[in-house]
């Protein structure tokens, strides 16, 4: 059975009528128990920091954007002990531009934004589906062997080389499920 990834934005209805019959699950940080556990805001603890041995984030959100770099602003680890999913995101003018994600604490390495994504966020978020979702990947395997399942998010983008917007979440759990884990076009990567 297929996995759908739709937008968390499009009317119930509508989406009832695209996809009949099928499972529809919210796998935002909106959506209900279990879920809900699939966001990467949700604080599942133990998140290997990439590159630095003994340090741990509370969710993949929080690592992210607690290794992003700013012009006036490094790193900020405190966003990676947030339990409670929210203040989490960082930007603003007076940070000034994103300037990367640094490869771990106190490395030189600055990832620009395709690097990072490949090299910190998708490692981690299949970190979690691995050690921290087992019974949740399982229970959706058995929804799968039912009927398809749609997986709402926010973002919709399913191509992990589309840099032009955020990745989706969702399309992470497809791959997963469907055993077609994103790997880079560009040789090497």
């Amino acid at each position: 059975m297929p996995v759908v990834v739709e937008s968390r934005r499009k009317k119930l209805a509508s989406i009832e009528k695209l996809w009949p019959g099928s499972t529809i699950l919210d796998v935002t940080s909106k959506g209900v128990e279990p879920w809900v556990r699939f966001s990467p805001f949700f604080p599942h603890g133990g998140i290997p920091i990439p590159n630095t041995p003994g340090k741990f984030a509370q969710s993949v959100e929080g690592l992210w954007q607690g290794l992003k770099v700013f012009e006036q602003e490094d790193i900020d680890p405190s966003k990676w002990a947030i339990t409670d999913m929210a203040g989490i995101k960082r930007g603003g003018k007076s940070r000034g531009a994103v300037r990367g994600h640094r490869f771990g604490v106190g490395s030189d390495i600055l990832l620009g934004y395709r690097d990072a994504r490949l090299r910190i966020y998708l490692p981690a978020y299949k970190w979690v589906l691995e050690n921290r979702l087992v019974a949740e990947v399982e229970a959706l395997r058995r929804q799968l062997a039912e009927k398809p399942v749609v997986l709402l998010d926010y973002e919709t983008n399913l191509d992990v080389e589309d840099l032009s917007r955020p990745l989706s979440h969702a399309a992470l759990i497809k791959y997963h499920l469907e055993g077609c884990w994103p790997k880079s076009r560009a040789a090497g990567a």
